[in-house]
């Protein structure tokens, strides 16, 4: 397909057999949409980057753990519904976070707790930060959810940093509000330049990955940024889509083989 398109293709190179393979070319290639199979064009020069920010909820976690919590009102179909939307990018962030975190006012706070327990992890995941930490790689968590669950994906996984918002609370009870100043999508952006730029590089050289509206800004500015199983308006406008494989893909795209992983067993 790639000859078809008038590009010079070298020699295949699997990464895993059967899982991950490489396939040089020189040229341009327009996306080959196959059943079942992530195809991803990235450049060979400055592949294997040193800097990971990461979306958690529906990332690096199969959960929302806002809906989780609503679940515990009677309210998971209402706001699972807001939660849609503003991942999609139908409708803002803050004021979808906002909408939704008032109608949690009054929650007991030992549910946080309660909901931390079904986490599910995202395959791939703990074995993705291992690796990219044992190549001396910073691994960052940065959510748009909220700190109480990033500090425990942070330990789970070994990401070296988190940051998210904070459920404002007396200590019995949620408030229905959020410290100010949310983060949203302008500071995961932030996040990633200011990570990049205390280490004396730039966002060329981190991957970033997420699935909703909010993770847009950090995946176009990094030198790739991966659409993980994303929203329909999310896998639009980023080039590189993992649509099929788990958090493992984004090493074989930063040209790891398999028997480089760091492997480790998801929480």
């Amino acid at each position: 397909m790639l000859q078809a398109q008038g590009a010079s293709v070298g020699t295949p190179q699997w990464l895993a057999p059967e899982i991950a393979c490489d396939i040089p070319f020189d040229g341009e290639a327009r996306p080959v949409a196959m059943a079942a199979i992530d195809a991803v064009v990235v450049p060979s020069a400055g592949r294997r980057k040193k800097l990971l920010v990461a979306d958690m909820e529906s990332t690096m976690i199969e959960n929302e753990m806002l809906d989780e919590l609503a679940d515990f009102l009677g309210l998971r179909e209402k706001i699972a519904g807001i939660t849609a939307r503003a991942m999609n990018g139908e409708i803002d962030f803050a004021g979808a976070l906002n909408e939704r975190v008032a109608l949690l006012k009054g929650l007991d706070v030992a549910k946080l707790d309660e909901a931390a327990k079904r986490i599910r992890y995202m395959p791939g995941g703990a074995t993705l930060v291992a690796t990219m930490k044992k190549h001396d790689g910073h691994c960052a968590l940065v959510s748009g959810g909220f700190t109480h669950f990033t500090a425990l994906v942070h330990k789970a996984l070994g990401f070296d940093s988190h940051a998210a918002n904070g459920l404002q609370h007396d200590g019995r009870t949620l408030a229905g509000t959020v410290d100010l100043p949310i983060l949203g999508k302008e500071a995961k952006l932030a996040t990633l330049q200011r990570l990049a730029a205390e280490r004396g590089f730039s966002p060329a050289d981190a991957v970033t990955v997420g699935d909703g509206a909010n993770d847009l800004p950090m995946l176009k500015a990094a030198g790739l940024g991966v659409a993980f199983h994303a929203k329909p308006a999310v896998a639009a406008e980023v080039a590189a889509r993992i649509d099929h494989g788990d958090l493992t893909a984004l090493l074989y795209l930063q040209g790891y083989r398999r028997t480089e992983f760091v492997e480790r067993t998801d929480p």
